[in-house]
């Protein structure tokens, strides 16, 4: 592993980059980023019709993401793959089709994450809020949102663990991320698949821990911070 790691540290960390297309770890961020930066908007609006006081919408945002989310990430890639192209009458880079697919799957998750952290709040601050002559949006967005934003950031953050390890599927459509990085390398080895796929490993698992630790130290802080304590 050493040896594998020595050689070709660069190509795991940012692929061919200078002299070819950013790769490896770096893609795994940007891509990882990119997914959960575009798709919480979409979340947030999933999430306030799943607790909206219209019927339809309810049914129409819960039956999309049941849906979503019983459709495999990789079955969403290939769909995106062949399907963004024809929407937009033009051709699409592989990592531009694995955002679009991320950004589908992801916001259908995180918006359960919204839905969870509105419906944890107290009743009575919205019937408080309508009470003073607010509407049902303005409600969400003064009073709870805000408070609800703050419920979610550690399950936020750690909806980005499960982002990260989604993204080795863009692999299967040539976008040049970690788990491609790892490929490349075995291409060149040859004869040493089991160090190559633990250094895999091993760099999935330092991403991995290190965002977790930090959403745990994040649920902490907003413990103390809500008990009063600095």
């Amino acid at each position: 592993m050493y040896e594998i790691l020595h050689d070709y540290l660069a190509l795991f960390l940012v692929g061919s980059w200078p002299n070819g297309p950013l790769g490896g770890v770096a893609i795994t961020l940007i891509l990882s980023a990119l997914g959960l930066v575009i798709s919480f908007p979409i979340s947030v609006l999933i999430g306030l019709a799943q607790v909206s006081p219209w019927r339809w919408m309810r049914r129409v945002a819960g039956i999309w993401t049941r849906l979503v989310r019983g459709v495999p990430l990789l079955m969403i890639i290939f769909w995106a793959y062949f399907a963004v192209p024809l929407l937009v009458g033009a051709e699409v880079s592989a990592f531009a089709t694995a955002v679009c697919a991320i950004i589908v799957y992801e916001s259908a998750f995180l918006s359960q994450i919204v839905r969870a952290g509105l419906e944890g709040l107290p009743r009575g601050q919205m019937e408080a809020a309508r009470s003073n002559g607010l509407s049902w949006l303005q409600s969400m967005r003064y009073v709870q949102l805000p408070q609800a934003l703050a419920n979610m950031l550690p399950s936020i953050v750690n909806q980005f663990v499960s982002i990260i390890k989604a993204t080795s599927l863009a692999y299967v459509i040539g976008v040049p991320e970690l788990t491609y990085s790892a490929a490349q390398v075995n291409t060149i080895t040859l004869t040493k698949p089991l160090q190559t796929f633990l250094v895999l490993a091993a760099f999935y698992f330092v991403l991995c821990f290190a965002i977790s630790r930090f959403a745990g130290w994040l649920e902490r802080r907003i413990a103390r911070q809500r008990a009063g304590v600095a």
